[in-house]
């Protein structure tokens, strides 16, 4: 198990104290995949630092955060999803705003290009937590997001080739603390390569792959039905909640799943002091963070 540990800076002015954290999947990243994928990230990142530094919320840092992730093929949400055995891209997403525990998702969602800003739109403009499949697609028109075939020539020729469930590595996901001290995340994908027609993975699931309160926010990447039974992202945020830091939790949070032979989990979280944790079990996971103060964007394979 890997971590990373990024401490929170002490001596940062509360009107600085901004973060953003991202990963792009965990699982088999190749060398000229890994490039693509850092740069992916660090411009994830980049997107996210901007609104922040003009005074944005934390929502709006990592919904643009994940959309740039969507709109890049590369990565396994959005653009360039995985497909189910039909041949179809089914698609999750969440985001949360940590204050009131708001929340709002989509599951297996199709034709649309950002799921992650129709899962914010559910948070906002509906009463309830979670949307899916036609009814999500419905709600998303209603609400002006277009027609929009996500399947890229790449997908489509991995899936063909009987090769996705290899070729695509895990989700993607952000974490953001504003300089108003509020927390929250996103995270989208395209699911599991080859899954049944109608699988819903964790992603959406507000304390499986996404979760953010007033304490933490984390988002997960892998085995959906693992990180769906332990409820990965809740049990981390109520370990920050009762005192540990970001870094710790996530550790302790990965200790304890029971991963079989090749399988890899990850998940990356944020605390209240700008800490940020990141740990990997198995394979590899591209991710980049920013602290408000800290001088530069820092972007890792690990």
């Amino acid at each position: 198990m890997r971590s990373i540990v990024i401490p929170a800076k002490a001596g940062i002015q509360s009107r600085r104290r901004y973060a953003i954290a991202v990963h792009g999947g965990c699982g088999r990243w190749d060398g000229g995949d890994t490039r693509a994928a850092l740069r992916g990230v660090r411009a994830a990142v980049e997107a996210a630092r901007r609104l922040l530094a003009g005074g944005a919320s934390a929502l709006d840092a990592v919904c643009a955060a994940v959309v740039v992730l969507e709109d890049d093929p590369l990565f396994n949400a959005g653009t360039g999803s995985t497909l189910n055995r039909e041949g179809d891209a089914e698609m999750d997403a969440s985001v949360m705003a940590g204050e009131q525990l708001r929340c709002g998702g989509v599951a297996a969602i199709r034709r649309v290009r950002n799921p992650v800003l129709v899962a914010r739109r559910v948070m906002e403009e509906t009463p309830h937590v979670l949307l899916a499949g036609r009814g999500a697609i419905a709600f998303a028109r209603h609400q002006g997001f277009r027609d929009y075939d996500p399947i890229t020539r790449e997908s489509r020729l991995r899936f063909r080739s009987a090769m996705a469930a290899e070729a695509a590595a895990g989700t993607v996901g952000a974490v953001a603390l504003d300089a108003e001290g509020r927390l929250a995340a996103a995270t989208s994908t395209g699911g599991t390569a080859l899954k049944l027609p109608g699988r819903v993975g964790d992603s959406p699931i507000p304390g499986a792959g996404n979760y953010a309160t007033r304490s933490a926010a984390a988002s997960a990447t892998g085995r959906g039905e693992l990180i769906l039974r332990h409820a990965v992202t809740k049990s981390l945020c109520d370990r920050v909640a009762a005192g540990r830091s970001a870094a710790r939790a996530t550790r302790e949070t990965l200790q304890r799943l029971p991963l079989e032979r090749g399988e890899s989990i990850g998940v990356i979280a944020l605390d209240r002091r700008a800490g940020i944790g990141v740990t990997l079990r198995g394979g590899s996971m591209p991710h980049a963070w920013f602290v408000g103060g800290a001088g530069r964007v820092v972007a890792r394979m690990r």
